[in-house]
């Protein structure tokens, strides 16, 4: 019994989803020019697609589960179900007009062109917002169509808003956040799912470790209480005593994000001989 896992065939979500996989243990031979792989060493295999034909692929059951992006699997609006948010692939789809135009809120577009590769999703946001705008629907190069006369403004996917700017577009609107999402579809069988659960134990230890630091010291006894109220650790620090009375050995977990911080109140208690390491796969 094998899994089928569709995935995007390039880009930025297809780098990250393998790079996942890959720290998960799902380990591919070589996948240039080809449709179908299987995984070694685990009982997946991956069938690679457009993005935009996933959603399809798992409703139907062609693929047993999907990695796509919130915003295609909005759009097609296929009968899959979403098993997991991934966290990675993260953009927004918005509303953005020339940049000399003067925005006066969304009665702008009233009447107004639109083009974009999103019309479900767009066309859905402008009738709840009792809009009459004319959609184009257009599948590359969205944001060139002002320039060019097609339309008086665009619906398109934006990440760090690089394309908007040398297209002398502005941002006006956001209409979704959309990240990298985990979908299956509705009928695995029991064999199947013990498969996905399994992938999905992996998947979640490797992003548990994500952005963490392991860290051990030295620290001084009279000083462990205020020390491990800055490690608390996953549940709590390990703590051993030294040789050296009066000392002891201290490992716990920090949050990347504040690793600085911590390290600097460590020092300040005393800490010495403080070791940083990274870790790889954390299971709770």
């Amino acid at each position: 019994m094998v899994l089928r896992i569709a995935v995007q065939s390039k880009g930025r979500l297809f780098e990250e989803t393998m790079e996942l996989l890959q720290e998960a243990g799902v380990k591919l031979n070589n996948i240039k020019r080809t449709l179908l792989v299987p995984a070694k060493d685990f009982p997946v295999e991956i069938l690679f697609l457009r993005d935009d034909d996933i959603p399809q692929a798992v409703a139907t059951g062609v693929a047993d589960i999907g990695v796509v992006g919130e915003n295609e699997y909005v759009e097609k609006n296929e009968e899959a179900v979403v098993i997991k948010r991934l966290g990675f692939s993260k953009c927004r789809l918005s509303l953005a007009i020339p940049k000399d135009e003067e925005y006066t809120g969304i009665n702008w577009f009233q009447g107004k062109k639109i083009a974009t590769s999103y019309p479900h999703i767009l066309n859905q946001y402008l009738k709840d917002k009792n809009i009459q705008s004319e959609i184009h629907v257009i599948s590359g190069s969205v944001e060139i169509s002002p320039s060019i006369g097609l339309s008086d403004a665009i619906f398109d996917i934006v990440s760090s808003g690089g394309t908007l700017v040398s297209n002398r577009l502005k941002e006006v609107e956001v209409l979704m956040k959309s990240e990298a999402l985990m979908i299956a579809t509705k009928n695995l069988s029991s064999e199947k799912k013990d498969i996905l659960d399994e992938l999905i134990f992996r998947i979640e230890a490797v992003q548990t470790a994500t952005d963490k630091k392991y860290v051990l010291l030295n620290a001084p006894e009279d000083k462990l209480d205020q020390i491990t109220a800055i490690l608390p650790g996953m549940r709590s620090p390990t703590i051993t005593p030294l040789a050296t009375k009066g000392w002891c050995s201290v490992q716990s977990v920090v949050d990347d994000k504040r690793f600085w911080e911590v390290i600097s109140n460590l020092k300040a208690l005393g800490a010495e001989g403080i070791i940083v390491l990274p870790i790889e796969k954390m299971i709770l």
